[in-house]
């Protein structure tokens, strides 16, 4: 092996940095540095470099040029073919040429490489490999350097700066080839007999045209999305984004509360998965101007997972957005959750009230669903009339009526809770107060001797009963009926096999909420590391929550009509954690980091 070579494999990525070699051993050809003057004018690339090294006749790149023009393939791909330059010799004439770092690919660990940086597919068309990744750089290993389309690619689908790495083809085309037979043993391997969707008959389903039918029935997209499904669930994600724009489609997930792109499939590929998402949702596939709702079911032989899916019309496309929706979560227990033993107590108690309301606040995907289900289940007894209405249910328990709103049918929040009223109900749950009509009938039905959950879209707790005031709901009628407020947060869960001890300026910790009493040497801060078994050293979620009953005092606040921050404030005084509090008690027991919750959560 040429000494230069060896030298650059040995180097590897020692001291952050790349080693760049000099005029190589064994080339003693200079290579001309006025290239633009040369007479292979007409030549241009690699192809040039390599006459100008002496490696190939003018009239050789030439003919190669044009064969890979007719194949529509690459000059390098073209180049190793013919045999006449081989990898080694090519990668070392290109590094010379361009003062390019030069790796060996065999010295390097595969599992070790960085994983879901570049999509695999565009790896595959550009033979292109991560090697790493250092802040906003990434590190890519290829056999062309002059391929800048490659380079623009990349750079629009991570948001980092690539640079380059000369690796040999043959090396680089093996470890592809690896990597893209495993991709298709896991394709392979989803696509079987045990794998299915549960399309159920509705009479009411737009019927597709020959078009459309030839379309969703393509087989390529019905394994795609197979694919992302599975992926999405073995990444333990909440949500997929089928996104298309002008020029390329992506698809990315959820995990942890973090979008992360997967993929960036072809985007001719959009109206056909668009197509195919909607059959088995039962939604109308004719329709792309509107948005649309819709639910479907995944089978895994006895076992089957439920998708909310909404479709959105974009500029370039229909955007669609699967989320999963786990029962089994309702069903942990609400210590599960995060709830703290006084937060805990609260709750409990206020469920098992005869009558009055239960408000769950908190923006989209923090879990006032999951909550209010929890609640649901402990209540749900074979002596219990449990109704609800949703928009859409999603998740489903034995033992509760559960009503889907249908605004075509003219079935909306206000009609459902007006016919639950006539079931002779004990317990109501309203799946969101969005009007005075509906906060209306609730706050009346858990005057009426009914206890009544729902999910108001607010901050915190004290913000709520302002948001309700501000709805049109009279201060008395909120007095008297809502019993409790729970506002809460998710935020990501320290990974337990990789966490380690963390120091912070007392300053910091002192400025996010901490009081000197707290420093008593009795627990210590984590910080996340990562390993295998997480994501960036986090792994799953944990809530964080600020629980309120409306106590006497507030009472009184409210009919005075006072403020938010008046509540707020005598709350303290009852002893409610607010959000940062109750994230700042997650981090003394070492279940997430001070960082997480500073991001969630207002001073």
């Amino acid at each position: 092996m040429d000494p230069a070579f060896s030298k650059s494999t040995q180097a590897g990525w020692h001291n952050d940095s790349i080693y760049f070699p000099g005029p190589l051993q064994g080339h003693q050809e200079p290579v001309d540095a006025t290239l633009a003057e040369s007479p292979q004018s007409a030549l241009s690339g690699v192809a040039r470099m390599l006459v100008h090294a002496g490696k190939l006749t003018t009239k050789a790149a030439e003919d190669l040029v044009k064969q890979a023009r007719e194949k529509k393939t690459s000059f390098v791909n073209v180049l190793i073919a013919s045999g006449q330059v081989a990898p080694k010799d090519l990668a070392h004439t290109l590094s010379s040429a361009l003062a390019l770092p030069l790796l060996d690919l065999e010295a390097m660990d595969p599992q070790r490489l960085p994983t879901g940086v570049i999509d695999g597919k565009l790896a595959q068309q550009y033979q292109v490999v991560a090697l790493a990744r250092r802040g906003s750089r990434l590190f890519i290993g290829g056999a062309d350097p002059t391929d800048l389309e490659v380079i623009e690619r990349i750079k629009f689908a991570t948001q980092l700066q690539p640079e380059w790495v000369i690796v040999e083809h043959d090396k680089l085309a093996k470890m592809l080839a690896n990597a893209g037979a495993n991709a298709t043993e896991t394709l392979e391997s989803i696509a079987g007999g045990d794998f299915d969707f549960d399309i159920a008959e509705d009479d009411a389903t737009p019927q597709e045209d020959s078009a459309d039918a030839s379309d969703v029935e393509d087989a390529p997209v019905v394994r795609f999305l197979q694919k992302m499904l599975v992926d999405a669930i073995n990444l333990r994600a909440s949500d997929l984004h089928f996104e298309p724009y002008e020029f390329h489609y992506r698809v990315r997930f959820r995990v942890d509360g973090e979008l992360r792109e997967i993929t960036q499939p072809p985007i001719a590929i959009k109206d056909k998965l668009s197509s195919r998402i909607k059959v088995i949702s039962r939604l109308d596939i004719a329709e792309r101007r509107v948005p649309q709702d819709g639910r479907m079911k995944l089978k895994f032989g006895s076992k089957s997972i439920d998708f909310r899916v909404s479709t959105l019309p974009t500029l370039f496309g229909e955007k669609i957005v699967i989320r999963i929706l786990d029962s089994s979560s309702a069903k942990l227990g609400i210590e599960a959750l995060g709830y703290e033993k006084i937060e805990r107590d609260r709750l409990i108690q206020a469920i098992h009230r005869p009558y009055g309301m239960v408000l769950v606040t908190g923006p989209t995907g923090s879990g006032k669903t999951v909550s209010l289900y929890t609640c649901l289940n402990i209540l749900n007894q074979p002596g219990v009339n449990i109704s609800t209405v949703e928009d859409p249910a999603e998740i489903n328990l034995p033992g509760i009526n559960q009503v889907n709103v249908n605004d075509k049918a003219g079935l909306n929040f206000a009609a459902a809770l007006k016919s639950f009223l006539r079931q002779d109900p004990d317990i109501i749950m309203v799946g969101e107060i969005r009007d005075l009509e509906t906060a209306d009938i609730a706050i009346k039905a858990a005057q009426t001797g009914h206890m009544v959950m729902s999910t108001l879209h607010t901050n915190d707790a004290p913000k709520t009963l302002t948001r309700l005031i501000n709805m049109g709901v009279a201060p008395f009628n909120i007095a008297s009926s809502v019993l409790l407020i729970t506002a809460q947060r998710l935020v990501r869960r320290l990974c337990e096999h990789c966490k380690t001890p963390a120091e912070y300026p007392r300053e910091a910790m002192l400025k996010a909420g901490y009081v000197e009493e707290d420093f008593d040497g009795s627990w210590k801060p984590y910080r996340a590391v990562g390993c295998s078994n997480c994501t960036n050293g986090y792994r799953g979620r944990v809530g964080l929550y600020q629980v309120m009953p409306i106590t006497e005092e507030i009472q009184r606040i409210i009919l005075a009509e006072g403020t938010a921050m008046d509540i707020a404030v005598q709350a303290q005084k009852d002893g409610v954690r607010d959000l940062r509090q109750s994230g700042l008690v997650k981090v003394k027991a070492g279940v997430t980091t001070l960082e997480e919750v500073l991001s969630a959560t207002n001073e």
